[in-house]
């Protein structure tokens, strides 16, 4: 056997040389990196287009346009990164389109983006679900339009409003909070992933593999989606949801008390009033036109200067009845009274001082009569079991 120096028989080695085994496992920080990226690449599919930020931005999407400059700015998770990146997400010199960083202190984005530390750090990033936690969301990822959406868009309309004046309230889905599968029903709300989603439809109930009860839903989302998914999958994908929400059932609160919160006030006027304007529909529904509102002050205070104010329909008014109320939550009092009379709100639009159109609000075609027993029921508490039925001209039971 001819003699071989050295570095011929590492040459004659090294086709036979096995390739390094790649790492098939990653450190809890790096699996929560790439499921933060993952959230990001799935954005970019779905809307062709890199996360911006922007308070007209849905907020998810200002969560991943933060979480975004995070990752460019570190070089170690660029790194990590780089064969998910198809998009070429992490190349700043391709971002031409992003605008400029908003600003963080906005409540709302600070409230989504809890978790995230100011210094940049991305080990600092959490409550970025792992790769298991994400398989049980995807459950709920798979959506379709729903075709007749129009058919529950009023509902999801009188639910922000709902919110908004607090008639409804939310709260959190916690598996401590004694709430079960079974409490999930047709007609209720919850906030999942960021949109209101409304349970239309419950099936008949099946037995899941592992022996307990289960059913098919038809779940619509505010954005115009919908989905099929069963029962277990929703009550998961709000477990693991961290903003997960339940929507609570209309109420109006508690109108009286015998103390006082914060945004209470000693005593409220419900006031109301008709108009003397001029204006043919009006006119014609003056007898029965009313304006239903609630003040803490006076009612004179209140009306300085209608005349030029289009909620007032740029006219005087009159000041047609009152009713003095002690310990009452105005806010909440009034948007109970708005619901109770909204099929009888009026569909008027006028233009205001300066041209511009205005649908001016709190305008009913109520007859006084009416409101009177309206009233009476707020003080009795029977009021949240009435609705205003408007071809009778009178309060009905639920």
């Amino acid at each position: 056997m001819p003699d071989l120096d050295l570095d011929e028989l590492r040459a004659e080695l090294d086709e036979f040389a096995q390739p390094q085994p790649k790492r098939s496992a990653y450190t809890p920080l790096e699996e929560r990196i790439i499921a933060g990226f993952e959230d990001i690449v799935r954005f970019r599919e779905e809307h062709g287009r890199a996360p911006q930020h922007g308070e007209d931005r849905d907020i998810f999407e200002r969560l991943y346009a933060v979480r975004l400059d995070r990752l460019r700015a570190q070089l170690d998770s660029r790194a990590l990164l780089a064969d998910l990146d198809r998009f070429g997400l992490l190349d700043l010199a391709d971002q031409q389109d992003q605008s400029e960083p908003e600003d963080l202190d906005s409540d709302a984005l600070l409230a989504e983006l809890e978790g995230i530390e100011a210094t940049g750090d991305i080990t600092k990033l959490r409550h970025v679900p792992s790769r298991e936690e994400r398989r049980a969301a995807d459950e709920v990822a798979n959506r379709e339009r729903c075709a007749d959406f129009d058919q529950f868009k009023p509902l999801f309309e009188q639910v922000e409003r709902d919110l908004e004046t607090g008639v409804r309230g939310t709260r959190p889905f916690v598996r401590d909070a004694g709430f079960l599968k079974a409490d999930i029903t047709t007609g209720q709300f919850f906030i999942i992933g960021g949109q209101i989603a409304y349970v239309a439809k419950l099936g008949e109930p099946i037995r899941a593999p592992n022996g307990q009860a289960d059913a098919r839903l038809r779940v619509i989302y505010s954005n115009a989606t919908e989905s099929d998914m069963l029962l277990r999958s929703l009550q998961r994908a709000l477990y693991k949801d961290e903003a997960g929400r339940r929507i609570t059932e209309p109420s109006a609160g508690p109108l009286f008390k015998s103390e006082a919160n914060n945004d209470d006030t000693e005593s409220g006027t419900i006031y109301v009033l008709r108009s003397n304007s001029t204006h043919p529909v009006v006119a014609e529904h003056r007898e029965v036109l009313h304006k239903i509102g609630v003040t803490g002050g006076t009612v004179e205070a209140r009306l300085a200067g209608v005349e030029k104010d289009a909620t007032y329909l740029l006219a005087g008014v009159e000041v047609v009845s009152t009713y003095k109320l002690f310990n009452i939550n105005r806010r909440r009092l009034e948007a109970l009274i708005h619901k109770v009379f909204a099929p009888a709100q009026i569909d008027l639009t006028i233009t205001d001082r300066f041209g511009n159109p205005v649908k001016p609000r709190e305008w009913f075609l109520v007859p006084l009569v009416v409101i009177d027993e309206a009233v009476s029921r707020i003080r009795d508490g029977s009021i949240t079991e009435c609705r205003y039925d408007p071809m009778q001209g009178r309060l009905v039971m639920n």
